[in-house]
């Protein structure tokens, strides 16, 4: 059974969560920046690569350019994974905290948490929570009704390779 729980932040914007979308790429192979995570982060991100499903909300697996283990992609317009990125700044800003921050808001997916962060080109990024690495899954304008089954295709993998913690 998968579940959707609000945790950490009052939740008017559940709706959001359920719409979400992120960074896109119009182009048949996106491109994407690849994090430089130190060694024990780059590790768990290469455990992630090799457990990270074939397709996600019904999308085949389509990697951007440059090639790694640190970035994975659906579809196109891409759904883009990128492992090992900082953390984001909104995750200690106590306005996302309180809930007064209309833009961004936490939740939980499958046991994974997340930070959802909608950005002003219309796309939605979300960032694991509580993992020994940061995990950044964006999603474009037009994939916008994708975003909660794209965590749920997501979360096994992430549960399986980047344990539960504090990533520094």
């Amino acid at each position: 059974m998968h579940s959707f729980r609000h945790r950490l932040l009052g939740l008017p914007a559940l709706a959001l969560l359920i719409a979400a979308a992120g960074c896109s790429s119009g182009d048949a192979t996106a491109s994407t920046a690849v994090p430089s995570p130190d060694t024990k982060v780059a590790g768990l991100c290469r455990n992630l690569d090799k457990v990270l499903p074939r397709t996600v909300d019904g999308l085949d697996r389509k990697d951007p350019e440059p090639p790694s283990a640190l970035t994975a992609g659906w579809g196109s317009p891409a759904i883009i994974l990128r492992c090992g990125v900082a953390q984001p700044p909104k995750m200690t800003d106590p306005k996302v905290a309180r809930g007064d921050d209309p833009t961004s808001v936490g939740g939980e997916v499958d046991g994974v948490g997340w930070l959802m962060e909608k950005q002003s080109d219309g796309s939605y990024r979300f960032t694991t929570t509580l993992r020994q690495a940061y995990v950044e899954v964006t999603l474009p304008e037009e994939r916008a009704d994708d975003g909660a089954s794209v965590l749920v295709d997501l979360a096994p993998a992430v549960k399986r390779a980047i344990p539960e913690g504090i990533a520094l």
